[in-house]
C-alpha cells in the first residue's frame, strides 16, 4: 500500500470515527438537552465536512502526479 493510498484511508477512518463522535453527542443531547452535547456534535460536523474537503482535494492534488 502506497503512502498516498494510506494517508486516504487514514482520512476515510477518521470521517467515519468523527461521524460515530457526532451521533454519540446528538443521541446524548437528545436524552440529557445539555448544550455541550450539542457543541460537540456540531464540531463533529463540522470536522467531518473538513475532513471530506481534504481528503478530495488531497486526492486531486496527487492524482496529477501519478
Amino acid at each position: 500500500m502506497s503512502l498516498r493510498l494510506f494517508h486516504l484511508f487514514f482520512v476515510a477512518v477518521s470521517v467515519i470515527l468523527a461521524a460515530f463522535c457526532a451521533a454519540w453527542a446528538l443521541g446524548m443531547y437528545r436524552s440529557g438537552h445539555e448544550a455541550s452535547y450539542l457543541a460537540a456534535g456540531i464540531a463533529c460536523m463540522l470536522a467531518i465536512a473538513a475532513l471530506i474537503a481534504y481528503g478530495v482535494a488531497f486526492q486531486r492534488k496527487t492524482r496529477r502526479l501519478v
